[in-house]
């Protein structure tokens, strides 16, 4: 047992992967439901009845979601929608199945020829229809898959893609503290937007701890995100070393140190349960500050908030991830057990 974990731990470091805009469908990179954009967008250490949890780790897929839906939508302007659907079936001989569709409808948007003559509208779209599977190996260790069906439609460019997540977690005997390895977004295009323009997918292999206090209502979780690629920072191509005009030396180019690529690579989070039944979060990503910092107004980029409320039938929950003092998303997401409306 201790080998396998030991496997599911070190094989996100052996994955190759890029970030940056250099990869095909960036949108699954996208939130997938409230509760995840409430931690920072990386939600994968937490073993519950949330089928949410599964479309990022699908080790977390479990009998608790037996029958159990999900719908999550952002709250976005400009007539853009974005969400996900997904439902979750258990199968007593294989483990807990899952079917989850991330959707993306960019709108109308305005087609011009090179004078801005008007010519029309056209619209552009991005879809991923996935189907997930997590067994428990035994009581202590859990693993899953999920694979991923890509479709983009941008105007008269489209493309068709095939990805595939892969995810281990251990459950510590008393369910208090949990170990994740996740690798998302191993895949390819099957067929590119144009000749000679394929591009890899946005790999992405993390590991997260999370641990819950036993006698107060507060579960800490640390994860270490892009794993397969140790430089997360942004160089200006184009910026050159500059003159000192009192000394004549020359200033180089400001590039970032151990402690800068080390901490990019962090989210923490936490998560306080009230009475199981209100739950508030809140996460800081470094990374995500840095790369959209409006330079002399950071504001509170970086930092992602959200609440919960759960019943016996159904959950509602909201968050919201600031991406820096120009911007923000929220989400909602509703989930109920199908069973519970029975009895």
């Amino acid at each position: 047992m201790k080998q396998r974990i030991i496997i599911f731990i070190l094989f996100p470091l052996l994955a190759w992967g890029q970030t940056g805009g250099k990869h095909a469908y960036p949108f699954l990179d996208l939130a997938d439901n409230a509760r995840s954009l409430g931690l920072g967008n990386r939600l994968i250490t937490v073993y519950d009845d949330d089928l949410n949890l599964g479309i990022k780790n699908p080790a977390s897929f479990n009998a608790l979601m037996d029958n159990s839906i999900g719908f999550s939508q952002a709250l976005l302007a400009g007539g853009i929608f974005h969400g996900t659907v997904a439902y979750a079936k258990d199968i007593a001989t294989i483990g807990t199945g899952a079917v989850h569709l991330r959707y993306n409808s960019y709108g109308k948007m305005v087609r011009r020829d090179v004078t801005g003559e008007d010519l029309g509208t056209f619209s552009a779209g991005d879809y991923a229809l996935g189907f997930g599977l997590g067994r428990s190996v035994n009581q202590n260790l859990s693993i899953g898959a999920n694979v991923n069906f890509i479709w983009s439609q941008l105007e008269a460019y489209s493309s068709i893609g095939l990805s595939v997540d892969i995810a281990g977690m251990f459950i510590s005997t008393d369910k208090l503290t949990t170990v994740s390895a996740v690798v998302r977004n191993i895949g390819t295009q099957i067929s590119t937007y144009n000749e000679n323009s394929r591009s890899p997918l946005p790999v992405d292999a993390m590991i997260g701890v999370s641990h819950q206090l036993e006698h107060a209502p507060f579960r800490f979780s640390i994860v270490m995100h892009h794993l397969n690629k140790w430089d997360l920072s942004y160089y200006d191509p184009s910026e050159q070393p500059k003159k000192d005009p009192l000394t004549g030396e020359m200033i180089p180019v400001e590039r970032a140190g151990f402690g800068e690529k080390l901490g990019r690579h962090f989210v923490f989070q936490i998560e306080s349960i009230i009475r199981k039944m209100i739950r508030v979060r809140a996460a800081f990503d470094y990374n995500q500050r840095m790369e959209m910092l409006v330079q002399n107004r950071p504001g509170m980029g970086g930092f992602s908030f959200g609440a919960g409320l759960h019943f016996k039938r159904f959950s509602l929950d909201y968050g919201i991830l600031i991406y820096s003092s120009a911007g923000f998303q929220n989400m909602i997401s509703l989930r109920t057990g199908i069973n519970t409306w029975k009895k």
